[in-house]
């Protein structure tokens, strides 16, 4: 395995997807550097309280990036295993006092110190790294409903129920179910038996939801982001304020946007414009144009993720691959639709862009395996 590892690190270093990375990264930091400004301000007294943070751990992430893309991607599959057992132990933690912490009504993060994350990170990519090897050592069984769908999926039972029922957390279980669904299909699970599960799954997803909705109040909060969806101007100073706001910013950029750092939304009207909703300070401050740049390098990047799985020399490190290509294209996908008005509102970060130092520290160490795929499947 050493040897390998050194042939691996030996072959040529994708620039292409470094170069999309660090355009993102750029990107993201001066956004955040504009839309955090007033807040930061008003909370910190100090405009550049956000940004500083942001940095810091962008540099310690990039840091890490290029150590991990120096490490054969090969090792992570003798320890598949365990890596879903820490995802679950690291969802699990948030009910641990004094370990847990929450904010607007939901218990989500792990406070370590000054460190402050969200487990669900963490648990993302583990549940590639497990469902990568397991799918690969199991891929003979992927022909068969049972064996490669209904037993494949039964272990994204204990994350989702622990996402669900104590953090609250329905966004990372979408994201995760969206993730794992990709993966399985890509290493050979039947489409008609997937749609079979995915329907049936999903019909009584639907109507579990609602029942808890309504009959214990649970995720009630819920029904009003649908039905602020249909119409966010029914109750406009309330559920609907942030996307009103929000399509506000959009409309006000046109085509060239205003300006970098003259947004007027983010001056306390969008609530903490720097994280889940700074996609419309992009569209305010560059327009219609900065929003197809920035959409423009997510497809590049989606791109040369594909291109790097297919590269791949074998499948487990395709499907590593595609699920660490999946969580950054269907994050970004989700959290610009929200923004835009496409989906009801739901808690998802845009990759590189929304503020979170310990959620950009993970997605770098992830671009370090990719770039370390990347780097097994290109010709010495």
């Amino acid at each position: 395995m050493q040897k390998k590892g050194k042939k691996v690190s030996q072959k040529p270093f994708d620039f292409t997807l470094c170069i999309i990375i660090f355009l993102l990264l750029a990107l993201g930091i001066i956004m955040v550097l504009s839309a955090s400004a007033p807040s930061a301000l008003s909370t910190w007294g100090s405009s550049y309280y956000y940004v500083i943070r942001q940095a810091g751990f962008a540099v310690v992430g990039i840091i890490l990036m290029f150590i991990i893309s120096k490490i054969d991607y090969r090792i992570y599959k003798n320890f598949y295993k365990i890596a879903y057992l820490l995802s679950v132990v690291a969802l699990i933690s948030v009910v641990i006092p004094g370990l847990g912490s929450g904010a607007k009504g939901a218990t989500r993060w792990i406070e370590l110190g000054a460190l402050r994350f969200q487990p669900s990170e963490l648990a993302k990519v583990g549940l590639i790294v497990f469902y990568a090897g397991y799918l690969t050592e199991h891929k003979n069984e992927l022909g068969f409903f049972w064996q490669g769908c209904i037993k494949a999926f039964c272990f994204l039972i204990p994350p989702i129920a622990i996402l669900f029922f104590l953090q609250d957390h329905l966004s990372a279980s979408v994201v995760i179910i969206a993730i794992i669904s990709i993966m399985m299909v890509m290493a050979g699970t039947k489409l008609k038996h997937f749609l079979t599960l995915g329907i049936t799954g999903g019909s009584l997803a639907v109507v579990g939801m609602l029942l808890l909705a309504t009959k214990s109040g649970k995720g009630e909060f819920r029904l009003a982001r649908l039905t602020t969806f249909i119409d966010p101007w029914a109750d406009a100073t309330d559920t609907g304020w942030q996307v009103i706001q929000g399509l506000y910013a959009i409309g006000s950029g046109g085509l060239f946007g205003v300006g970098l750092g003259q947004s007027k939304q983010k001056y306390l009207y969008i609530p903490e414009p720097h994280n889940d909703f700074i996609f419309a300070i992009i569209a305010e401050e560059l327009g219609f144009i900065g929003c197809m740049v920035v959409i423009a390098l997510f497809c590049a990047f989606i791109w040369r993720g594909i291109i790097i799985a297919m590269k791949a020399p074998d499948s487990f490190g395709s499907l590593l691959a595609v699920g660490i290509t999946s969580l950054v294209g269907i994050q970004a996908i989700i959290n610009i639709a929200v923004v835009t008005s496409s989906m009801p509102a739901t808690g998802m970060s845009l990759p590189f862009f929304s503020y979170g130092g310990t959620a950009l520290l993970i997605l770098l160490c992830s671009m370090g395996i990719l770039l370390n795929i990347s780097r097994a499947g290109s010709k010495v």
